[in-house]
């Protein structure tokens, strides 16, 4: 039934196809979020910035995949991922582009602190790569039955994530090879030639396929679900974001992949380079190395992090990976030392993981008709805490002195236990609701 439906209707592609140029889009995008982390004591000494100048610097581009999360990821219940994807990765080029440039032509004699609005504005346009998290999220919601979400979803986000860390240890090589300028024009040329391949081969799910076959809405859905969709958008984007803002555990969700990953992970994969730089007094190649461990690690175990969401439920797995979090965290608040700083590094990565796998695991559960809003809302305002932790931990070495490095990290002790109790609520209101409902039923 299910080839005979795509045969007779012209249907291109398949789950496979649509969670592999989905997860090659967002890998190639989301590069970006450590844009000027690699190289962040490169732009320190020579800007001679402030740590908090050198925080917003590293959050520049967060700035523009916060604000273009939403509206991109409800856009992807209108017209399908294809489209986003394409205007998102072209103003990345735009933005990584121009900093080459400026690199080649200012770098080093020119380089100095007139220059830095400009690196802010090419940050900010290289930001939008960072966006399409939203896109693909409901981009593979859309190829996959309910109860797989977890696995399809784990596999996006994971294998997706692994592209930062591949920067962050690939970027210093380039750098010692062939000067900062040459490493920027090579990553450049990278995501050029990642945005090429995903335009030819990125393909949307049947119904938005059939929809634009001029086929009206009930009888896409219906061929559609008979070639094997199983999740559908519920009307335009307006009515997306109108929708999931309505439901108030878009909310909760929001505030737990602030702290997990959008204030948390993205932050630490932009930050580590330049702690293990200058507080542990790391070359900067082993500082990008440890670095890319961290962002590859963390990215990897949402692949198994997905799993388990599907087979124990998102809610234990969420609350447990933010009890892991609290561990290594509190472990690098305290370390002086590069060995524990690394065990501490690893398990919080481990808790990050864990915690992102479980809670896009939920969306699909508690927002079910609106999808791509409520990814919208949780990666656009969730991804917006890298605006206000990257500044924080520069103001703690500027306040405390290199200690501030390790005492930074206190943060996210405080946010790791805010948010097991927020997951512990959404679990018990969960199971609340659904007793509920028996009860309901059974009159």
């Amino acid at each position: 039934m299910t080839d005979e439906s795509r045969t007779n209707h012209d249907l291109e592609g398949t789950p496979a196809r649509g969670l592999a140029t989905a997860t090659l889009g967002f890998a190639a995008g989301l590069t970006t979020i450590v844009f000027y982390g690699v190289a962040g004591p490169e732009f320190k000494e020579a800007l001679g910035l402030s740590g908090a100048m050198l925080g917003l610097l590293l959050s520049s581009p967060h700035l523009t995949k916060a604000l273009l999360r939403v509206p991109f990821g409800a856009w992807v219940d209108q017209v399908g991922g294809r489209k986003p994807f394409l205007v998102l990765l072209g103003l990345t080029l735009v933005g990584m582009g121009a900093l080459a440039v400026l690199l080649l032509a200012y770098y080093p004699h020119r380089f100095d602190m007139r220059l830095f609005p400009v690196l802010v504005v090419c940050g900010l346009l290289a930001g939008a790569g960072g966006a399409t998290f939203s896109v693909g999220v409901p981009k593979t919601s859309f190829w996959y039955p309910t109860d797989k979400q977890g696995y399809a979803l784990g596999v996006y986000a994971g294998a997706g994530n692994v592209s930062p860390g591949l920067i962050n240890y690939l970027m210093p090589v380039l750098i010692l090879a062939w000067g900062l300028p040459g490493a920027y024009l090579t990553w450049f040329l990278l995501v050029l030639a990642a945005s090429v391949a995903y335009a030819i081969m990125g393909v949307d799910a049947y119904y938005f396929q059939l929809i634009r076959k001029g086929i009206d809405d009930v009888d896409a859905r219906e061929v559609a679900r008979a070639a094997g969709q199983d999740v559908f958008p519920n009307g335009n984007s307006r009515e997306s974001l109108k929708m999931s803002a309505r439901n108030p555990r878009t909310w909760v969700l929001v505030f737990l992949y602030t702290v997990s990953f959008g204030g948390g992970f993205t932050a630490l994969a932009a930050w580590f380079p330049t702690y293990f730089n200058l507080f542990h007094a790391e070359d900067i190649a082993t500082a990008g190395l440890l670095a890319g461990i961290f962002t590859v690690y963390g990215s990897l175990i949402r692949i198994p992090g997905g799993a388990l969401s599907d087979r124990w439920g998102g809610e234990k797995v969420t609350i447990s990976g933010f009890a892991i979090m609290l561990v290594g965290s509190a472990i690098l608040t305290m370390s002086t030392s590069i060995v524990l700083a690394c065990v501490g590094m690893m398990v919080l990565a481990t808790g990050m993981g864990v915690a992102n796998a479980g809670i896009f695991g939920l969306v699909p559960k508690y927002v079910p008709d609106a999808v791509g809003g409520a990814s919208g809302w949780i990666g656009g305002v969730g991804g917006a805490g890298t605006l206000i932790v990257l500044p924080l931990l520069g103001v703690f070495v500027d306040v405390m002195g290199p200690i501030g490095y390790a005492r930074g990290f206190s943060v996210f002790v405080v946010m790791s236990a805010v948010c097991m109790l927020v997951a512990f609520r959404l679990k018990r209101t969960a199971g609340k609701a659904a007793s509920s409902s028996l009860g309901t039923d059974a009159h």
